[in-house]
This record gives C-alpha cells, structure tokens and sequence, in this order.
C-alpha cells in the first residue's frame, strides 16, 4: 500500500519495480544493447591512445581511424534502437498503468465517488500515469547503461593510473551525497504538483459541466479567476518540482569539471615526472569525459524516478481501494436472511437506519416497509425525507448501518451485486445521458438488443418524433445537451424498459415531462409493468394516486402505509401534501 505523508500518499521504489518489468523482454533486449553501445564507447578511448602510440612511433593511421568510425556508427545505431525500445516500453507502461488505474476506478464503492472531485480522478489517469514514462525513457535503462559505462571507465582508469582516479572518486562522491540530501524534495514536489494539476482538472470540470448555469448566473468571470488560481498554484508547484530538479543537475557539471581540472593539473606533472604517458593520459581525459554522461544520466534518473513515485503514490492510492466486490457488509449477511421464496415480498424493509458517511445525522430511522410482488409501491414525502436514499439501498450503491433490506426475501447482503441488478431497472433522479449515440444509451443495460427493441422502447416512452428525426444513431450531447428535458428523461427510463426487468425502481421519472407526454409515459410504463413489481417516488401524488400501496416517509421515518383513500384518512402529513396539490 502506499505510504501517506503529511504531503500526501507516496510510492515506494518497490511498488515502482512491477511496472517496469512488465514488458522483461523487451527491457532485457534494452539492456543488451545499453551493455553493447557502453562496450562501444569504452573501447575508444583505448583505440585512440593507441592512434597517439602509432602517431609518436610513425606507424600508419589507416586500420585505428576506421575502427574508431565503425565503433562511432555502432554506438549511434545501437542507441537509436535502444531509444525506439524505451518509448514504447514507456508506452506500453502508461497503457498498462492506466488499464489497472481505470478497471480499479470504475469499480469502487459509490460512497468513494462521493468523497472525490471527478477532475480529480481524471487528472489520475492522464497526468499522474504519464509520469512513469519518464522513468523508462529518461531514467532507469538509461541509468542502467549509464552504469556500465561508469564501471567500465572506472576499471579501464584504474588500468592506466590509479593515483588519477583517487582523484575523480573523491569529487564524485561528493557529488553523489549532495544529490542524495536532495532527492526526497523533489519526491515531495512532484506529489504536491500532481495534486495541484488534480484539483486545476476538477475546477475546469465543474466550469465546463455547469456552464449554462455560470452562464446565466453571470459567474463567467469568477469561475475564470477560480481556475485562474488553480493553475497558479499549480505552475508555482510545478516551479518547485523544476528547482528541485536544477539543483541536482549542477553537481554533474561541477564533479566534471573539478575532475578535470585535477586530472589535467596532477596528469601533467606525472606526465611531467615520467611516471605517466601523454597517450595515457589522453585516454584517461577521455574516459573522464565519458563518465559526465553517466553521472547525468544517474542524476537524471534520481529524479525521474522520484517524480514518477510521487505520481504512483496517487495511482496507488486508488488501486489500494477496495472494489465494490470487496465492500460488502459482514460476512453470511443479516440475522434473519430467509432466502429466496415466491411468497415473500418484491422488496421488504426491516427497521432499516442508514447515515451517509459525510453526515453525522441517519438520513433512514428505523424504516420498515414491503413492496408486494407484481404491485406498483410509492414512496412519497417532503424533500429530504431520504426516498432516494431507499433507492440507493435496493441497488446496494451503500451498505444499511442496521437492519435488513430483502429483495424476493434474500437479504441483499447475501446476494452478487451483478446478480441484484440484473433483476432491477433503475431510474435515477435527473438520470443522466451519456455523451454518444441514443443507441448506444439504450444498449448500455442491454448490449445484445436489437434495433428493433430500441425502436419499440423509445416509441413506448414518446420519443417518436427524436427516432424519425435524427435514427438510433444521433448524437445526444455531452450529457444529453442536444435533447430537452423531458427526452432525457424519456431515453433513461426507455434505457431501463430495454432490460425488461423484474423490478422497476423509479425516482421521480416524470419529474421533467410536460402534462401530455407525463400521461403518455404512465400509460407505457403501466403496459410494462404488467407481471412486474414497481417501486416509484414522486412528489407529484397525482401520479401515484392509483399505485396498490403508498409509503409515507417523514423525516427518515415511515409515519404511514396504504392506499390513498387510506392515507387521507389515516396520515396528516399526506392529507396535507394532497390538499396543497388539491387532489382533495
């Protein structure tokens, strides 16, 4: 799991190492090359000390001059390959990531959508993921290769004179401890930045998503100078994850060049003194200035890395999540489950009390209600009463605190959530259109229908006039933006219809139709719902004052239970609410 500092989750190097190797092959063929192009470079140094041998001895130029230009090719060639191999193994990590990343996402319990901004999530999947690119393409093979090269400088060095090298190991290490001091701060700034680019996501998504609402409310220029102050705060975090990094990057440059200005001053004077060769020392200066690319490249790698574990540690923490699978409630369900049983009620409720987790107050108190099978069921009461909430329990989007809730009298703890929806179609409160074709909508419950039902469920809802004028193919909008209101809502009751499901679980469906188009729909669901069990809220009571039972709920209580000639009698509230809709 990812560790959480008071910067915010971060990753460890070991939880980095499965997302590097998942392609091996491809990384070991990297390596290879990486270890052939290293051998290429370090081989000519030694060739061209011996041009300088063959210079001072009067010996011909021709075969040491060709083999320097063949190892020059080679060492192109190779790292051109290498290059292509660690993009595509940088891509193929960001693919992989984002796979795991989304598959985990839209698996988690509703109650975890709930406490996190959407722009947020998104920013996870795009920025966050990309990030772990860099630590192929820019960092870790490259370090690898860098390694070898490295190694193999130091050990060829120690060949041609070890007094030399002494030298070159004290700056570097120097070099290396101060690098190490600043690695953890470019961890921590690469966290907060990639939070900082979240919350920019999620304040540009809340602007786009309700910019007819901005628009009307005059809100234009606020919402900018919100998102104006996000991406501030982001760019400031961006800056420190930059300075972060240039403060490493200077060390390579002042090891190099301390080294060589040790090597050029000590070499002389043992070149000087006899005890070295001015061809040695040649080849010395030139391992010296292959080891620069090295210690960048290492560097480099440090803070590649470190960015890339900042931007898993908020990868990680979605993964670490639990899914909704693994989010059920204690283990063999309620007390009392009776199991499945063509007698009991569609759906009962046994002294139910629930409270969402950002509200200290139970939104249910001890409901308790049935929903006979084949009988159309309301639910009705003043805003807040929790009638959706009832909804959301049935569809066990949220676990009950206390209680029971039993469809076709199996506690729906002790059901697959895969099974349970199966045999329920649902329509939310202000349900939502998803962006793309009205056929695409309709066959996201029921993949495998024909066109044909698609037809039939929409002319079943009075979406006539929207099939002959633009075809199952139409595009809806983001959100359904090019449908009214009422279509809307039509196209997502139309969508559940398409299922044909048992249970029809129906929250304020006719809350956006007009008169005609309200009655035309009653009347589709009313042929629908012959065999089938309907649980309905509603403000309006005249659209359920025909319904075999009405529940009144109150302030998360049930305060009354019957038909609604029974509640006028029996039930102040919905005498009330009937007078104020002068259906009495």
């Amino acid at each position: 799991m990812a560790r959480r500092s008071p910067d915010g989750p971060r990753a460890t190097v070991r939880q980095l190492l499965p997302h590097l190797f998942a392609d091996r092959g491809t990384l070991a063929l990297a390596i290879v090359l990486s270890v052939l192009a290293s051998a290429a470079s370090l081989a000519m140094p030694l060739v061209v000390g011996l041009i300088i041998a063959d210079v001072q001895a009067g010996e011909p130029l021709g075969p040491s001059v060709w083999i320097v230009l063949g190892l020059v090719v080679l060492s192109a060639v190779l790292g051109a390959i290498q290059h292509y191999l660690l993009q595509r193994m940088g891509e193929s990590v960001v693919l992989s990531t984002r796979r795991a990343l989304i598959a985990r996402m839209l698996r988690l319990p509703i109650p975890e959508f709930d406490a996190r901004r959407t722009g947020d999530l998104v920013s996870r999947v795009g920025a966050d993921a990309t990030l772990l690119r860099a630590v192929l393409t820019q960092g870790l093979v490259e370090a690898i290769g860098g390694a070898l090269t490295f190694i193999g400088a130091v050990v060829a060095m120690a060949f041609i004179d070890w007094v030399l090298l002494l030298i070159v190991v004290g700056v570097i290490a120097v070099a290396f401890g101060a690098v190490g001091a600043l690695a953890g701060g470019i961890r921590r700034a690469s966290g907060e930045s990639q939070r900082r680019v979240g919350a920019l996501t999620s304040a540009v998504e809340r602007a786009i998503t309700g910019i007819r609402t901005v628009r009307a409310a005059n809100a234009t220029e606020r919402e900018i100078a919100a998102i104006d102050r996000e991406s501030v705060a982001a760019y400031r975090a961006g800056l420190r994850v930059a300075t972060a990094s240039a403060a490493i990057l200077p060390f390579a440059g002042i090891a190099w060049q301390v080294g060589l200005l040790a090597v050029l001053g000590v070499g002389g004077l043992r070149v000087a003194s006899g005890d070295l060769t001015i061809a040695a020392l040649v080849s010395f200066a030139i391992f010296l200035f292959m080891l620069l690319m090295p210690i960048a490249n290492f560097f480099g790698a440090i803070s590649a890395v470190n960015q890339a574990l900042g931007a898993l540690g908020r990868i990680q923490e979605i993964v670490d999540l639990p899914v909704e699978s693994d989010a059920s409630a204690a283990a063999g369900g309620a007390a009392g489950s009776t199991g499945a049983s063509a007698d009991a009620p569609a759906i009962a409720f046994d002294d139910v009390t629930f409270s969402y987790a950002t509200s200290a107050e139970p939104v249910l108190r001890g409901v308790s209600f049935e929903a006979p099978r084949g009988a159309r069921t309301a639910i009705v009461g003043p805003s807040g009463a929790g009638k959706s909430t009832i909804l959301a329990l049935v569809e066990r989007f949220y676990e009950a605190d206390a209680g029971a809730i039993r469809v076709d009298g199996e506690d729906v703890r002790d059901l697959d959530r895969i099974a349970l929806r199966s045999r329920i179609g649902y329509v939310e409160q202000d349900a939502p259109v998803l962006a793309g074709t009205i056929r695409e909508n309709l066959l996201l419950g029921a993949p495998d229908a024909s066109a044909a039902d698609c037809e039939r469920v929409l002319r079943a809802v009075n979406l006539d006039e929207v099939l002959e004028r633009a075809g199952l193919d139409a595009e809806v909008g983001e959100g359904g933006v090019l449908l009214s209101g009422g279509e809307r809502q039509r196209l997502a009751i139309a969508r559940a219809l398409l299922a044909a499901p048992e249970l029809l679980l129906l929250d304020e469906a006719t809350a956006s139709l007009d008169g005609r188009n309200e009655r035309l729909l009653r009347e589709a669901i009313d042929a629908v719902a012959a065999g089938r069990t309907l649980l309905v809220i509603a403000h309006r009571l005249a659209t359920v004052v025909d319904s075999d039972r009405i529940v009144v709920l109150d302030h998360g209580r049930v305060i009354g239970v019957g038909t609604h000639r029974e509640l006028l009698e029996t039930t102040p509230l919905y005498r009330e609410l009937a007078k104020t809709q002068l259906l009495v």
